[in-house]
């Protein structure tokens, strides 16, 4: 083959190899400390082995989970706070997983940018390792995908897989019944979703994202980025102590969509709006946008991130044992006949 002179390159097309395996060798102690039982590869490969016989299943089922962080990774970008953005990817994965009662077994990620800033992007897998540990969970790879022209210079997105377990016969929902009680554990803020709407009460607020959060927490793009909380440890050990009969990850469409999910046909739930104060972020939000009840119990958590459905003999030693591994829980009602969700009470 000859050599031209003036030819192009890789790098003058704005994709830079070295760049990405210089990232590679500095992720890779991060994602070595999330190993777990099971895990039989390291990062590099073309793709990553689990030995489930290893992890402790005989019997397995697999259950699988996808998603995102939404329009919260602009509030990173803008902000350049990369720390925490990562925890969210994970989080939103395996909070999935522990509402089929599987245990997050392992996870990857997927990094795209224009143009690959090792730094940062360091910085953002840091947090999704942490997540990893955090959560039980090995991270065994990943694709970091450098696509000029497709992105805006700083703009980048994310996207995370994960893969749980669980034994045969294990699957949640199963068992509920009319007269369980609902436990509510609460967020860390507003998660990850809602953020579109979120962005434009921002805006409408005049205020930047450097100036003091009217609700506290510091400045306003810091407290906005508030990671996901993760509810993997104690939803796995409050679902190995009995009694939990289904979990429903409070997301996108609040307790008004995603309660119903986890109910039988024929059964709704009946949720007491006063058994908890909403906390301060959402006040400023409904205030500032002038938001409808209906509408904050619809696009955001409002301050419960996980609820679950558990029989009312083993309501409150459930509800200590969660206390007691240092989750706020709120009893919010009951399951009952009917469909959907019916609240009582006002939000305050």
């Amino acid at each position: 083959m000859t050599h031209p002179q003036n030819g192009l390159t890789y790098a003058q097309a704005g994709v830079d190899i070295d760049a990405g395996n210089a990232l590679v060798e500095r992720i890779k102690p991060a994602a070595a400390a999330t190993a777990r039982p099971g895990v039989m590869s390291g990062l590099g490969g073309f793709g990553a082995l689990f030995d489930l016989k290893a992890a402790g299943y005989d019997d397995p089922i697999l259950v699988a989970a996808t998603d995102g962080v939404g329009t919260k990774l602009k509030i990173a970008i803008d902000t350049g706070i990369y720390d925490t953005i990562g925890i969210d990817l994970v989080a939103m994965c395996v909070n999935d997983l522990i509402c089929q009662g599987a245990e997050p077994l392992f996870f990857l990620d997927y990094f795209a940018t224009g143009k690959l800033e090792v730094e940062a992007a360091a910085r953002i897998i840091a947090g999704i390792a942490q997540a990893c540990r955090l959560s039980g969970c090995a991270l065994v790879g990943g694709e970091t995908a450098e696509m000029p022209g497709l992105y805006a210079p700083g703009d980048f997105d994310l996207a995370g897989f994960a893969v749980g377990a669980m034994n045969r016969g294990a699957a949640l929902p199963a068992g509920v019944v009319a007269g369980d009680v609902l436990l509510g554990l609460a967020s860390d803020g507003v998660h990850s979703n809602g953020y579109s709407l979120v962005r434009r009460i921002v805006d409408r607020s005049g205020l930047a994202w450097d100036a003091p959060a009217p609700f506290g927490g510091g400045n306003l793009g810091a407290a906005l980025l508030a990671p996901t909380r993760l509810y993997v440890k104690p939803a796995l050990a409050a679902i190995r102590g009995g009694g939990v009969h289904g979990l429903a990850h409070i997301t996108g469409g609040g307790l008004t969509e995603n309660l119903p999910r986890v109910l039988p046909e024929g059964l709704g739930a009946g949720i007491d709006l006063g058994a908890w104060s909403l906390p301060p972020v959402f006040r400023w939000l409904a205030a500032e946008g002038g938001l409808a009840e209906a509408e904050m119990l619809k696009t955001f958590n409002a301050g419960i991130g996980l609820v679950l459905v558990v029989s009312a003999a083993r309501a409150e030693a459930l509800a200590d044992d969660l206390r007691a591994m240092g989750e706020t829980v709120f009893r919010l009602g009951q399951v009952m006949p009917g469909a959907g969700v019916s609240y009582s009470g006002t939000l305050a």
